[in-house]
């Protein structure tokens, strides 16, 4: 979940869709202890798969290294990821994920 719904996540569609920036800019890099990394099968490199799905997860974290451009896909541990669980929405107007406490009652 929080690899797609975080702050400031790209969000594209139609001509403004971007398959690149989806992958780098609308996945997170999840930084996990090394432990949760290994049980995970390296869930954390998110970004890397959605940009090409044929490398394996043993591969994913050397890729994220090697690469200079995965360096600055958004980044969240896992405190940071906890302000996530609450994004649930798109709001059109601010180009922004909002929670459901944001969501205005419509008379």
């Amino acid at each position: 979940y929080v690899q797609h719904q975080f702050p400031g996540v790209y969000w594209g569609r139609g001509k403004t869709w971007s398959y690149t920036a989806a992958a780098l800019d609308g996945s997170s890099y999840y930084r996990l202890p090394k432990l949760l990394q290994w049980f995970s099968a390296n869930i954390g490199f998110h970004h890397v798969h959605h940009l090409d799905a044929r490398i394996p997860n043993y591969n994913l974290a050397r890729c994220h290294r090697e690469i200079e451009r995965f360096g600055r896909t958004p980044a969240l541990g896992l405190w940071e990821s906890r302000r996530s669980l609450r994004l649930a929405l798109w709001d059109e107007q601010a180009g922004e994920l909002v929670g459901f406490a944001r969501l205005k009652r419509k008379d």
